[in-house]
């Protein structure tokens, strides 16, 4: 899912016929997902190396990247496009396009958080020694997705999450650990060190722990990155669609006009 996502984001605002991206996606989601019901480990990873061949082929538009957007915070907002109003179309229709950050990074996460309060808390050391066997199993499984994007011409591969955790020293604490705790933090500084400096960090209005790691870090990513465009985007049950959809044209309008000064790159 994450390695379709990453690819579908990244062809889908140049695509030469329309719909073909999505019509690839989930054409590959479809087999890859019988492969996983049954289990099928190998016919997995021969799929994503077959899907990552089709999306490096396909007929995209010459022409200048568009800003890149990266898309973080609450992990229901992040992922749901009910939830968001459809932020990742909202940023493609301004003439964006979007990064989100894998969800696996998500998993790894609450599987690293066990091992860290048994070696600085009062942590169990029977969840952290299960918590460690299974964050190294994923991170073994994640290797052939990792080499398969590595040697495509269009991708990236997801940042190894050592590097994730290293990223947020001397900013949060890997203490941090309520909601998406240190994670938020640390997708905002993956997507700076990547060199995308348009980000949206959405929140429930009254979610705390992602208005600390969220926003309360904001200041201080910008004076490490001072030319970052960070919006964030509060999403409640009583607030206006409108707004938060202008509040993401604001900083598309911001992103635009850096990116006019600059040198464009080419698809």
């Amino acid at each position: 899912g994450d390695a379709l996502m990453r690819m579908l984001y990244r062809t889908r605002p140049y695509e030469v016929e329309k719909g073909s991206a999505d019509a690839l996606a989930a054409r590959w989601a479809s087999l890859l997902n019988t492969d996983i019901h049954d289990g099928a480990v190998m016919s997995t990873y021969r799929h994503i190396r077959q899907a990552v061949k089709d999306f490096d082929e396909l007929p995209l538009r010459d022409g200048p990247r568009r800003p890149q957007v990266g898309l973080v915070g609450e992990i229901l907002l992040k992922y749901h496009p009910d939830a968001n109003n459809n932020a990742v179309k909202v940023v493609e229709a301004e003439g964006g396009e979007a990064v989100m950050p894998d969800f696996t990074d998500f998993i790894l996460y609450g599987l690293y958080d066990e091992v860290y309060r048994w070696k600085h808390f009062s942590g169990s050391f029977r969840k952290a020694a299960f918590s460690a066997f299974l964050l190294r199993a994923m991170l073994v499984l994640r290797l052939p997705l990792r080499r398969a994007l590595s040697r495509s011409r269009r991708f990236e591969p997801p940042v190894a999450f050592r590097k994730l955790r290293e990223m947020v020293n001397g900013v949060v604490s890997l203490g941090q650990q309520t909601g998406e705790g240190w994670l938020l933090t640390a997708e905002m500084m993956e997507l700076l060190h990547a060199r995308i400096r348009n980000i949206l960090c959405m929140q429930p209005f009254g979610c705390l722990p992602n208005h600390i790691t969220g926003k309360g870090v904001i200041k201080e990513l910008k004076r490490r990155f001072p030319e970052a465009n960070i919006a964030a985007v509060d999403y409640d049950p009583g607030a206006s669609e409108v707004n938060q959809i202008n509040r993401i044209k604001l900083m598309m309008a911001v992103a635009r006009q850096e990116r006019a000064g600059g040198q464009p790159s080419h698809t």
